[in-house]
């Protein structure tokens, strides 16, 4: 989830190839599909240059973790018994929580824009927290209001 800070910052602040809303869009969409950042790139790509930029933006979400991986793979049993990669990989987790907290703040305020928004965020709390609802059932039932919502209106 973390990518999405960059994807905010570069493609919908820094380029304008997406809206915010279409960003939006693009984090529903990946979470229907398993690899929700990774599905989001491609729906992106897609967005932004058709089939073409879908392609491109999967392959560029894909290649540099086998590339990692395959580069620093031999080194990782030395870097586990290491206190300084330890101490720097705890640095490195803080960051990451701090920079998901601030991407779930603006998309918040991005997608609570009216009451609508506002019950579909408090059912689907209530969903999560009472009932354990899967992911899967939360974002289906988050479309289904929705569209009933849209249909209504």
């Amino acid at each position: 989830m973390v990518l999405f800070a960059f994807i905010q910052r570069d493609v919908v602040s820094g380029f304008g190839w997406l809206t915010q809303q279409q960003l939006l869009d693009a984090i529903a969409v990946g979470q229907m599909t398993p690899g929700p950042v990774l599905s989001s790139a491609t729906f992106i790509g897609y967005l932004v240059a058709g089939l073409p930029g879908a392609v491109v933006s999967t392959v560029a979400v894909f290649l540099p973790s086998f590339a990692i991986i395959a580069l620093i793979g031999p080194w990782i049993p030395r870097l586990r018994k290491s206190p300084v990669a330890r101490a720097f990989l705890r640095g490195v987790n803080a960051a990451v929580v701090a920079l998901i907290l601030a991407v779930s703040v603006a998309l918040f305020r991005s997608a609570i824009v009216d009451v609508w928004t506002v019950l579909i965020l408090l059912a689907g709390l209530l969903a999560l927290l009472r009932f354990r609802a899967d992911t899967l059932w939360l974002v289906v039932g988050g479309a289904a209001i929705g569209l009933v919502r849209y249909l209504v209106g």
